[in-house]
């Protein structure tokens, strides 16, 4: 929630966009300029979902975060827009041509009117538990700010490990601590919704042969974003066993992608460009390190992907085309892996690198659909929000309710934006035509 507001403003909507990604924040920002009151609610402390923990985006190698950085600004301080982040749906109904919407809104025990994002109670925090922005690469400490550029910047303190020994209340300048503060309950009316939450990672421990969870230099593509990112917890890239630069790394493609043993039959789409963009950044980071990628098939189906894939080739990356079938760790913390190397020989090959990445797959993220009281959205064969309409994909089977970005199926960032702004038009041609004027007035 935005500096300055209070929950008796927080009552009538034009539109509700449920989720603050890249795709909501765009959504938000396409209705604020055209005049639409916009609420825009974040389960997380912060705006700026997945893309604002990316290293840099394909195939242009610009700076993720320089990108959505400007776009949270924007949204924060749009005078359209109302944000209302650490934020929960509890429930959405349909009143005749308007929707109910029971929000609540966690406590951070910081009052965010008197935070000025200091840090103070971080430092002073005697508690370190993983920290969720980097994948538990590095610990965070119990009262924390998520990240450096999070907005709103403001402090929260995690209860469930805080020890009480009020070290943070001491040190905040601005006595911004309150451990009385409780969930509030909010109550809105909007005439249409914007579902844009994203998708959620496939959990590699699904797989339990290539070992991620039990080999502790079996790590996921997005902790290697992590790695790489500007923002990255180290220096450089190391390898989480023991701290050593690695020389020799090896991409696994399709870790919960094309496969219905896993329950996710399809291409997710964005894999195998992350994981060559993530190879040519390990080659600037790490001159000297080899770098090998083991698909099933390269999917280079983007404007200028298969020249990015090309390049990727010629600055030395090794692209085997085999499934590996195991990974075995030895003393030192290598990694043994065992594939069939279907080009040359087509025999089971063991290789030795220092260091695997799993390139993990995209999955829904509906759990929205479950707030929906009496309102059955549908969903498609694997679980995302079904499209209603080829002409129109952002409609859903409900008249009002919109989908944006990678809640109806997987997609690259400016596939995100452009479906964003599909919502937004189909928003406001929806409000045109139940209330005569884009304000509804």
């Amino acid at each position: 929630m935005k500096r300055g507001d209070t929950m008796d403003n927080i009552d009538n909507y034009d539109v509700l966009v449920i989720g603050g990604g890249i795709g909501g924040m765009e959504t938000a920002l396409n209705l604020g300029d055209m005049g639409f009151r916009v609420l825009l609610i974040e389960k997380s402390p912060s705006i700026g979902g997945k893309m604002i923990s990316l290293s840099k985006v394909f195939p242009t190698l610009d700076c993720a975060s320089c990108i959505s950085t400007p776009k949270m600004a924007s949204v924060m301080h749009h005078p359209m827009i109302t944000v209302l982040t650490y934020s929960e749906i509890d429930e959405i109904k349909k009143d005749g041509n308007v929707f109910i919407v029971k929000i609540t809104k966690k406590p951070r025990y910081v009052k965010e009117d008197a935070c000025t994002g200091c840090g103070q109670c971080e430092m002073a925090c005697p508690v370190v538990v993983p920290d969720e922005y980097n994948l538990g690469l590095v610990g965070r400490k119990a009262a924390y700010i998520p990240f450096a550029n999070a907005s709103p910047k403001i402090a929260l303190i995690d209860l469930d490990h805080c020890v009480l020994c009020g070290m943070c209340e001491r040190v905040c300048p601005a006595k911004a601590i309150d451990f009385s503060q409780h969930p509030e309950n909010i109550n809105i009316k909007v005439k249409s919704i914007v579902i844009a939450t994203g998708f959620n990672l496939f959990p590699a421990e699904k797989v339990p042969n290539l070992g991620f969870g039990k080999f502790k230099n079996v790590i996921t593509s997005m902790q290697m974003e992590r790695l790489l990112s500007p923002t990255r917890p180290f220096n450089t890239v190391l390898r989480p066993s023991d701290g050593k630069v690695p020389s020799k790394i090896a991409y696994i493609q399709c870790v919960g992608s094309r496969d219905k043993t896993l329950g996710n039959p399809i291409c997710s789409q964005v894999c195998c460009m992350y994981a060559i963009k993530q190879a040519q950044l390990l080659l600037g980071a790490l001159p000297l390190a080899e770098v090998t990628i083991f698909y099933i098939d390269i999917r280079a189906f983007g404007k200028g992907f298969e020249e990015f894939y090309n390049q990727a080739k010629d600055m030395g990356i090794r692209f085997v085309k085999g499934k590996v079938a195991k990974i075995e760790e030895k003393e030192n913390g290598n990694l043994i892996l065992k594939y069939e190397d279907i080009e040359n020989s087509g025999k089971l090959v063991k290789e030795e690198f220092d260091l695997v990445v799993l390139s993990v797959g995209l999955l829904p993220s509906n759990d929205i659909i479950t707030k929906l009281k009496d309102l059955k959205l549908e969903l498609d064969e694997v679980s995302y929000i079904k499209s209603f309409d080829t002409l129109h994909p952002t409609k859903t089977n409900i008249p009002g309710i919109f989908v944006a970005g990678t809640a109806f199926g997987p997609k690259d960032i400016p596939d995100t934006i452009n479906s964003a702004g599909d919502a937004a038009c189909e928003v406001a041609e929806y409000i045109r035509l139940n209330w005569g004027n884009k304000n509804g007035k």
